[in-house]
């Protein structure tokens, strides 16, 4: 089996070898830039593990991978619409570099050249494949109408908070080992399988991009710590203090929930201080690591040589333990 470098070096070469329509370009440039812009290529990595999990050759899954991550920038782009975003990965965002317009459609097209790559799957398997993959797609649309519909909402439940993570993030991963375990020709009971695997380790890794948003290292993060408290994101940790605070721990974070004048650094330390003293981080670990757990449980399950288990196994823990 290879190595997730290596498949991510196979992703990679693939993407740079895909051509599109050359004009107009203005509606193909984009695409391609946005593209090589790079990233961890996670998604499209994992089909083709799931792949190999079973026996089955990458290349005949590399169309399919390489289609999973020009959905997965479709989405990125039309979500730096929406979120005003200036950078994507340190570079302007295709809205600022075009326009908003150029990005709709070009985000337009990336959806179709997606499809376009998955219907060259094996026809035996194809009606399954393009099932799972419209439900994966309408699932990640629905997780962002329902992000954005909290940010109009002054309570959201814990249960309506992981059903939001698990159609905008988990979905995805889920559905990309599902199709990815087809084409190396599992059966259905074992793709369903690797799909709770996928399913339950993306809700897992939400769960702890909340926590590292308010206590991890920025430098080894990656992202602005605090960021989720600025902009009053509702996260696990948000929702769960909400719910336990109670007297003057509930009056205080009123306070600075409403308080738009507050300085950055002010209202972060208090937020967090207020989390601390609620226990909200350990609540979350706890909920993330039975995630994880249930993940594991699934990946047990499947009925292949334990040895060809080790490289999703290992992907779980790198993915899971980032730096704090």
């Amino acid at each position: 089996m290879h190595s997730i470098e290596q498949l991510q070096n196979i992703i990679n070469k693939a993407i740079a070898e895909t051509k599109y329509t050359a004009k107009p370009a203005e509606l193909y440039e984009p695409i391609s830039y946005l593209m090589k812009l790079g990233g961890k290529r996670m998604r499209p990595v994992l089909v083709l593990v799931s792949t190999e999990l079973f026996g089955g050759d990458v290349l005949k899954a590399l169309d399919a991978a390489v289609g999973i991550e020009l959905f997965h920038n479709f989405t990125l782009m039309h979500d730096d619409i929406m979120d005003k975003a200036p950078l994507r990965r340190g570079n302007p965002t295709v809205h600022v570099k075009w326009n908003e317009s150029a990005a709709i459609l070009s985000g337009d097209v990336m959806f179709v050249e997606a499809y376009k790559l998955m219907i060259r799957v094996d026809d035996s398997i194809l009606r399954k494949v393009l099932d799972i993959f419209s439900d994966t797609a309408s699932g990640v649309c629905q997780g962002q109408q329902a992000d954005m519909n909290f940010e109009k909402r002054d309570q959201v439940s814990i249960e309506e908070y992981i059903e939001m993570i698990r159609l905008k993030t988990a979905v995805l991963l889920a559905g990309s080992m599902q199709i990815g375990a087809l084409i190396g020709g599992a059966e259905k009971d074992q793709a369903d399988l690797l799909y709770e695997f996928g399913e339950n380790l993306g809700l897992a890794f939400q769960l702890q991009d909340d926590i590292l948003d308010v206590y991890g290292d920025p430098e080894k993060f990656g992202k602005q710590v605090g960021g989720d408290i600025l902009a009053d994101k509702k996260t696990f940790l948000l929702i769960k203090a909400r719910e336990l605070s109670k007297g003057e721990s509930a009056s205080e974070l009123d306070k600075w929930l409403n308080k738009p004048d507050a300085l950055p650094d002010n209202k972060v330390t208090a937020i967090t201080s207020i989390y601390d003293s609620l226990g909200v981080r350990k609540l979350a670990e706890a909920e993330m690591e039975n995630y994880v757990e249930k993940a594991l449980n699934a990946l047990d399950k499947i009925s292949v040589e334990n040895s060809r288990k080790e490289l999703l196994r290992g992907f779980a823990e790198q993915l899971l333990i980032r730096e704090h």
